[in-house]
């Protein structure tokens, strides 16, 4: 049977129904919550979240919200959250998921173009629908989630103790939504850490193609317990047969977290699985070094989102038993996973990356494809007239695989932009670059649009790769991290490094300082021609990973330097 005849009636909720057959009373979410120190636990098995799940599908369906209508969801991690997910998607309903750390402005942007039907919301985000204006014009039912009397007042919305009351009274059973594989089952915005925020379509194909690449590729299995630091990826975990274990942290600020909050969720719930971003993954290590704490449950630790740093994840293995590895993911909202790296493979790659070869993403998962074409900001809507290029040559990472999306939502160009096709298959264009190597290993060496093009009048003289460049200048005993920007001096574009220094260093001679870095930059061809530096307190970064870094701000804060 083709993947395609075997997703001909696809929905991601019936391996929660399997589930709920297979192992009823298995434990399909846990939410902790902490108070004056002690911690305690609401829980679901995968019976009860089916059964639930199922009577909100049918009341919202008789309250008015039906299959192919758009609601925006804005739910803290809760089983409030996993019910009403599997509920819109069995429904058949269109799940609008966005990232609340992105900013009003984007937020208001992202619900101007998704045009949702319903919005669906803890109190404090239907008081900012009400006052900013979210969704005004095209929504028509709201639904509140949570809260204390007087916020359910200024929600001004109806319950979702009403919805399920409603669904609890619908004598016959719900009749799970069906869709065809390339259908839209959610709308997924980019957090707009590198750009403008996107709203990503998604199909329950893709949501298959991530559920068998976690299997198959990951080894994860029934029966586990995972410790879901990010919303998305914990409703994966009732698909796999796997626990959610939902620690209580802002999941959007995942650098606030409380390391212990975390060790005790893991330790209660022996969780063998966690998913971490670097910000994260950085904090849990620091704390677990002071206080010498072990992870003896977990075998797996997924990193994605942004790349970590050897040091952090160095520092955080330190918890882990000695054959358990941190495995690094590469992808993005678009296409995720595309490939992976095991820390012990990545220790590795170390001294190369420090001599500026870029960072070694791994090898592409099974049913991934990826190629590496000539760097353009033309459209490329013809594989057959891409210029592929040869290993060892660095141009844009293009990727194609069954869990490749194939269109952003109401944006005609940006898919045009961003999407290739070859005649069967839709090819996604990362706005990454980095290159092949000869074994077949994926090296990133930073953002397409980060790329600084040094120029003497109308010609362009050297290209500056963000990664390469930077970690060269970040293997100094006195600088955090780098970051290279392109200023204009007289009409030509010169490279400026900017560098924020280790938070216990104070640069007393900064002119020493300079001499070291420029003698560094003399020591590798490709940093050669980077002579000018400018110091910055605190980079700007996104709030999510904490490693992201606003080029374009810094860019900016730089020219307006050397104006100066």
């Amino acid at each position: 049977m083709t993947q395609t005849s075997a997703l001909a009636n696809a929905n991601i909720c019936q391996h929660l129904k399997t589930a709920a057959q297979t192992m009823p009373a298995g434990l399909a979410v846990a939410v902790q919550h902490v108070k004056q120190g002690q911690f305690n636990y609401q829980e679901i098995d995968f019976v009860t979240l089916h059964q639930q799940s199922d009577m909100i599908a049918k009341g919202l369906i008789q309250y008015g919200i039906k299959r192919g209508m758009k609601a925006v969801l804005m739910v803290t991690p809760s089983i409030e959250f996993f019910s009403l997910t599997f509920a819109l998607f069995k429904a058949g309903i269109i799940p609008i998921l966005v990232d609340p750390g992105m900013g009003i402005k984007n937020l208001k942007q992202c619900f101007a173009e998704s045009q949702p039907d319903a919005f669906i919301g803890i109190p404090k985000a239907h008081i900012a629908r009400r006052v900013l204006g979210w969704g005004k014009g095209s929504v028509k039912q709201v639904i509140n989630v949570g809260g204390s009397a007087i916020q359910r007042l200024l929600a001004n919305a109806t319950s979702l103790e009403t919805i399920t009351e409603i669904g609890r009274n619908i004598a016959h059973p719900l009749e799970m939504a069906l869709l065809k594989p390339d259908d839209m089952a959610a709308i997924l915005f980019t957090s707009g850490s590198t750009g403008t925020p996107k709203g990503v379509v998604y199909s329950h194909a893709m949501f298959e193609a991530q559920i068998s690449a976690l299997k198959h590729d990951y080894g994860i299995a029934p029966g586990e317990r995972d410790l879901a630091t990010f919303p998305l990826f914990s409703l994966f975990g009732p698909a796999l047969g796997m626990a959610s274990i939902v620690p209580d942290m802002d999941a959007s600020k995942p650098i606030t977290a409380n390391p212990a909050h975390l060790f005790a969720a893991i330790e209660q719930y022996q969780c063998s699985n966690m998913f971490v971003n670097p910000a994260l993954l950085e904090r849990l290590g620091q704390a677990g070094e002071q206080s010498q704490h072990k992870l003896t449950s977990v075998k797996r630790v997924i990193s994605a989102g942004a790349p970590a740093t050897i040091s952090s994840i160095k520092r955080f293995s330190k918890m882990l038993n000695p054959q358990v590895e941190v495995l690094n993911s590469y992808g993005a909202t678009e296409s995720l996973p595309i490939s992976m790296i095991g820390s012990h493979a990545l220790f590795a790659t170390s001294e190369l990356t420090d001599q500026g070869k870029g960072i070694c993403v791994g090898k592409p998962i099974s049913s991934v494809s990826v190629d590496i074409i000539a760097i353009t900001d033309k459209v490329q809507s013809d594989w057959a007239e891409v210029k592929k290029l040869a290993a060892n040559e660095i141009g844009e990472i293009v990727v194609s695989g069954p869990m490749v999306s194939q269109a952003y939502y109401q944006r005609q160009h940006a898919t045009e932009l961003a999407k290739i096709n070859d005649g069967e298959h839709v090819k996604h264009r990362m706005g990454d670059v980095g290159y092949l190597d000869d074994n077949g290993l994926l090296w990133m060496c930073g953002r397409k649009g980060h790329i600084v093009d040094a120029t003497r009048g109308q010609q362009r003289i050297k290209r500056f790769y963000t990664l390469p460049c930077e970690r060269v200048f970040n293997t100094h005993p006195q600088v955090k991290r780098s970051a290279i920007v392109g200023v204009n001096v007289g009409g030509d574009v010169v490279p400026v490094m900017c560098i924020e220094l280790q938070k216990d260093i104070v640069c007393s001679t900064a002119k020493a300082l300079y001499q070291e870095l420029i003698e560094l930059a003399e020591q590798y061809p490709h940093t050669q021609g980077i002579g000018r530096f400018l110091i910055h307190p605190d980079f700007p970064v996104d709030v999510r990973h904490n490693a992201k870094i606003f080029r374009e701000k810094l860019a900016v804060w730089a020219q307006k330097q050397w104006k100066e």
